[in-house]
């Protein structure tokens, strides 16, 4: 169906439509009241007047969509989609890593508490996600210190006869896998690690207190001793959190700092009034992206899988479907969530402090990232050392000719940052003044050729160039640059029989060992650039077979030999053609259709 068509069809439904590229990439998700309303406004000249969406409708050749029930269901596929396709025009978090939740498997008779890094849709609860994976661990110890959860991984109960592990002689396990505790009272415990995880402290301390007293009330003294110690272990940590407020409020606080395409969001968890955690996040924008849909994303991916929503989310500003998110997040909580700024009292100091942690973790990434730009990699400092290199050569442009006939000869060079490739500096030379096979003289108007452009265009001169070959090569290429009046440039040959490495006015090669990080970054790039040369010569060759067959044949010129390719799609299948059927094809009249047969029926 061609896109007018689909235009034409698009219905009036909620729902999510995915953006596509020439090469049928999926480079922006959307959400929508209307699909037919929104997917047409981005065809329509002038509906958008944001760079963003004026740099996606240039590039977008096709589209897909999902209709929804609800506009609700397109907000949460549509988050679904984004984090499955990272198309380039979404908010995207800024690392693939899924951070870690605890798991408390609640769907099996004796449930234990897991460290996992994926939220299924089974019956188990899931507390997270936890960025500090430190904190996680802290609390999974100080959890397992208080309550003795089991840790091990048999299934319960069991028919196998089970022995008492060390867990239950220190104190840390009850023994349910030999029957020392019942089901409702193990059960009973899990219910208070929820609490617990959930951070509703002073309800379990409550709860505690009151089964002391009962247990004491039954004169069951040893066990009345052991919920005594887990409301101690359960104070000092209370005493240890920051209190915030005092009404028994349970709230998060969003800060949020950005630099370009760079953004931090740090969530500061309030659950009964105290500060019990602090979860942050990277996340890379598009430049021209609003900060109100950075938020909204945000807010999206995190509340997504959390199993705790809070009463109150405090921002520094509206996200965009402010409504909408309220709605959702208030169905995911089973009662009301409200979404807001605040402007003054207690609740603008905590957004002041969540804003400045935000703000401070930005600054620490983007010192990160300085860092990482000035800091060499290990092939590259060694390819100087083993190379007597005066600089470092952080950028690698290597040479190769691919030349296996008398004709089609071409020249490649491929271009490397860091020892990575970068394919937008790549370049593919046909041979014009070279005739037969002459490798030499081919990688001397190869060289001639880009360094001059580089000198008319006052570009840069890479750090380091290589030459695919021997002496003879690297000679050529050094001719090259000399009538070009260059004499500074660093370049090494590398030959492919033993790969030795040849060095300009040494008699000898360079022999660097096998199994050096130097070696293997140049024989990376010397494959990459013969790669690059084969491919693009198997092109011409392709083009020169297609051209020779048709353009021999009387009568035959552009128009027509695009018909006869687009109705049968290749040379072959015209061969295979019966006269009827060149018949049919628009703009082959009697005599041609006639002509063509003949051709290649004699043939």
């Amino acid at each position: 169906m061609d896109l007018k068509t689909k235009l034409k069809s698009l219905p009036k439904k909620p729902g999510v439509y995915l953006m596509k590229d020439p090469k049928g990439r999926v480079i922006y998700v959307g959400k929508a009241k209307s699909l037919r309303n929104r997917v047409r406004a981005y065809f329509l000249n002038g509906t958008f007047a944001h760079p963003k969406s004026q740099a996606l409708i240039k590039k977008i050749r096709g589209f897909d969509i999902l209709v929804t029930d609800s506009e609700m269901e397109a907000l949460i596929l549509e988050s679904n989609l984004v984090k499955e396709y990272k198309p380039k025009y979404n908010v995207n978090l800024k690392d693939d890593k899924r951070y870690p939740y605890l798991k408390v498997t609640v769907d099996e008779k004796f449930p234990k508490i897991l460290v996992v890094r994926r939220v299924q849709k089974d019956k188990a609860k899931y507390f997270g996600p936890y960025t500090n994976v430190g904190g996680m661990r802290q609390t999974l110890r100080l959890l397992r210190r208080i309550f003795p959860v089991r840790s091990c991984n048999i299934t319960l109960p069991s028919k196998k006869k089970q022995k008492l592990c060390l867990d239950y002689h220190i104190k840390r396990c009850q023994g349910p896998c030999v029957g020392l505790v019942s089901q409702k009272d193990y059960f009973n415990m899990i219910k208070d690690v929820i609490l617990f995880l959930s951070g509703k402290n002073s309800l379990l301390l409550k709860q505690l207190k009151r089964k002391m007293e009962e247990l004491a009330k039954k004169e069951i003294f040893e066990e009345a001793a052991r919920v005594r110690d887990q409301m101690k272990a359960l104070e000092s940590v209370m005493q240890n959190q920051m209190v915030v407020e005092t009404k028994d409020t349970n709230r998060d606080i969003i800060g949020f700092a950005r630099d370009k395409k760079d953004v931090s969001c740090i969530t500061l968890q309030v659950r009964e009034g105290v500060l019990i955690g602090r979860q942050q996040f990277y996340l890379t924008a598009t430049k021209d992206s609003g900060n109100e849909e950075i938020l909204s994303n945000f807010l999206r991916r995190y509340y997504m899988h959390s199993p705790l929503i809070p009463e109150e989310v405090i921002m520094p500003f509206e996200p965009n479907d402010k409504k909408i998110l309220e709605i959702w997040l208030s169905e995911k909580r089973e009662g009301k969530v409200l979404l807001f700024v605040p402007q003054r009292g207690k609740k603008l100091k905590l957004l002041k402090m969540a804003q400045n942690n935000a703000l401070l973790l930005l600054q620490e990434l983007l010192l990160q990232k300085a860092e990482t730009k000035k800091r060499v990699p290990e092939a590259v400092a060694r390819l100087k050392k083993d190379l007597y290199l005066d600089t470092f050569p952080k950028k690698i442009c290597a040479f190769d000719i691919s030349n296996l006939g008398q004709s089609d000869a071409v020249g490649s060079l491929v271009f490397f940052v860091d020892g990575k490739p970068k394919k937008s500096e790549y370049r593919r030379f046909k041979i014009k003044t070279v005739e037969g096979q002459n490798d030499f003289a081919m990688i001397c108007e190869v060289v001639t050729r880009y360094f001059k452009k580089l000198i008319e265009g006052e570009k840069k001169f890479p750090d380091l160039v290589l030459i695919d070959g021997g002496k003879g090569q690297l000679s050529s290429a050094l001719s090259a640059l000399s009538s070009l009046g260059i004499k500074d440039q660093q370049i090494v040959g590398l030959a492919k029989r033993l790969d030795e490495v040849f060095l300009p006015g040494q008699k000898d090669s360079l022999m660097i060992k096998k199994d050096s990080p130097s070696l293997k970054l140049l024989q990376r790039i010397r494959d990459e650039a013969h790669r690059f040369a084969i491919s693009y010569h198997r092109v011409l060759r392709k083009k020169r077979t297609l051209k020779s067959e048709l353009d021999l044949i009387k009568g035959i010129g552009k128009k027509r030999k695009k018909a006869l390719l687009l109705k049968f799609g290749s040379v072959k299948r015209i061969k295979q053609a019966s006269y009827n059927e060149l018949l049919k094809v628009e703009g082959i009249s009697k005599n041609v259709a006639e002509t063509v047969y003949n051709y290649f029926y004699k043939k």
